[in-house]
């Protein structure tokens, strides 16, 4: 398989590690620090292109390819996980999902403002009761005439306290469980909306979470997105969409974790060399090669599959949870041991290692934890029993 990059993508890839590194790596520490959201920087991704790169130019988007988002998704998340956050959630969970289940109506009204950055998107699927387990949801939406009357309490709404709108999945038919989810595009400024408690996250602080309360919230039915019950199969299929990204962030995290290390490795000195010398050290950073090198070439086999699976109609599940679950699970082992090789220096937040160690855990949790995705995985293994 031909993994070389276009003209094009290696422009786009430029771009995002121009802006990165001289736009967010000065800012982020001190984001994490204080939980607040980047609004300037996210403004400023959106002017380049960067918070819809693969919807179409008429609806606000870059029209690019995904390895394009791969690789500014990568770039982002190097710089800085919170806003490689913002991003995914932005590109994968709200825009892609509107522009392949929108109509022409939601696409203008939603999707234009949403992909060209001038607002902010964001995905709600999660109950305080109902995470990997969606038909447990206790949210409810009732049809009253030509309007949807919302009730229920969602969390881990990422983006939530900035959003303009959010794509809503609850139930419409509670006896149906997962075939009784529906979605729905929720304008966060009409009455019956209110921003829960904002949550005290371990990592990627400036990115805004929170719970959602809805109230007798009333939605026309024109913001149903697809129709009553499909809101599952709607979920799911963004959260493929949602998963590369998610492993891009990851291999972003993982590489900064082991660019930081190679340097210290060379710059630390323990009984009269260099730690670099030694072969505990070079063994861990061999190993952080092969799996980032590894976790790469499983995030560009899953966006080529998915180029051209949505050409002919075909799923991509099972290469998206394969790199999402690799890329994750080997961002956390490459930040553990940027720690350990960083030693004192690694546990402290003068350095920004640990940085990288408490955002790399969440990729191993949301948009399907890692053991979520070894069934995903495990059932096509077994041909879907």
């Amino acid at each position: 398989m031909d993994f070389s990059l276009t003209e094009e993508q290696r422009m786009i890839r430029d771009l995002a590690r121009d802006f990165a590194q001289n736009e967010i790596v000065p800012i982020a520490a001190e984001h994490d620090e204080s939980g607040e959201f980047p609004a300037e920087t996210i403004r400023k991704m959106g002017e380049l292109g960067l918070m819809g790169i693969e919807i179409p130019p008429e609806y606000g988007g870059g029209g690019l390819d995904t390895l394009c988002y791969v690789l500014a998704m990568e770039e982002i998340s190097k710089a800085d996980a919170a806003h490689g956050t913002i991003m995914s959630v932005n590109n994968s969970l709200f825009c892609h999902a509107l522009y392949k289940y929108g109509t022409e109506k939601q696409k203008q009204k939603y999707l234009i403002p949403v992909a060209s950055g001038e607002v902010v998107g964001a995905y709600s699927l999660t109950e305080p009761m109902s995470g990997s387990d969606a038909g447990t949801m206790r949210s409810r939406a009732v049809r009253d005439g030509d309007e949807y009357v919302i009730n229920g309490r969602k969390s881990w709404v990422s983006s939530g306290p900035v959003a303009k709108y959010i794509l809503l999945f609850t139930m419409t038919a509670p006896e149906k469980k997962h075939h009784g989810i529906t979605a729905f595009i929720v304008e966060t400024g009409r009455p019956g909306f209110a921003h829960g408690k904002v949550e005290p996250k371990l990592g990627i602080r400036a990115s805004a979470t929170c719970e959602c309360v809805y109230e007798d919230y009333r939605l026309p039915v024109a913001n149903r997105l697809g129709e009553e019950g499909e809101g599952f199969k709607i979920a799911m299929s963004t959260l493929d969409e949602g998963r590369i990204g998610i492993a891009s962030q990851a291999l972003g995290i993982a590489e900064a974790a082991y660019e930081a290390s190679v340097a210290y490795a060379k710059e630390r000195y323990a009984f009269g060399q260099a730690i670099a010398d030694f072969q505990a050290i070079q063994w861990k950073l061999a190993d952080m090669a092969t799996r980032i090198e590894a976790s790469r070439l499983l995030i560009y086999n899953a966006a080529l599959t998915k180029e051209r699976a949505e050409q002919s109609g075909a799923r991509y599940t099972r290469e998206s949870s394969m790199a999402k679950l690799y890329a994750s699970e080997t961002a956390m082992w490459v930040a553990t041991q940027a720690v350990q090789i960083h030693g004192g220096m690694g546990y402290s937040k003068e350095l920004p290692v640990e940085r990288y160690f408490r955002d790399a855990k969440i990729t191993e949790i949301y948009e399907g934890t890692s053991e979520i995705q070894r069934m995903v995985i495990a059932r096509s293994v077994l041909g879907g029993k």
